[in-house]
């Protein structure tokens, strides 16, 4: 499973910023950073990311900081993680179903089974389950 530390960690700023959000003021990476001890250049990287998949917005300014665009019960998990991910993908091939000299390899459709469920599961959990302790109370 690819699952980086990329993902890891915008998981963990997204809610540090939904935690800390307060109306109409946004909260600094700097904060987050010292928060959450990952560094203010990586976490910069994650939020031009997490920026362009309408995920948050930027405010400039010395008071600026990151807000979120949506309520914390309309961000899922799986929202964030492909925003910094490049994939999720337990496939050796990436899904090129090459994985044994040019055809797929035996376990090929168990990875893009898995691959799915991650993805439905990722896709099943919001900001707002996280932050309640809500995960695995769903039907």
């Amino acid at each position: 499973m690819k699952l980086t530390t990329k993902g890891r960690f915008a998981v963990a700023a997204m809610l540090d910023l939904a935690q800390n959000a307060k109306e109409d003021q946004p909260v600094a990476l700097t904060a987050i950073s010292t928060r959450q001890k990952i560094s203010q250049a990586y976490l910069e990287q994650l939020f031009v990311k997490l920026r362009r998949a309408d995920l948050v917005k930027s405010v400039r300014g010395s008071n600026g900081g990151y807000n979120l665009l949506r309520p914390i019960n309309a961000i899922t998990i799986a929202d964030i993680v492909l925003a910094v991910e490049d994939t999720i993908d337990a496939r050796q091939c990436n899904g090129a179903a090459n994985c044994r000299q040019g055809v797929p390899c035996l376990a090929h459709g168990l990875w893009e089974h898995l691959n799915q469920q991650m993805e439905n599961y990722l896709s099943a959990i919001t900001l707002h389950d996280v932050l309640h302790q809500q995960i695995g109370t769903k039907p």
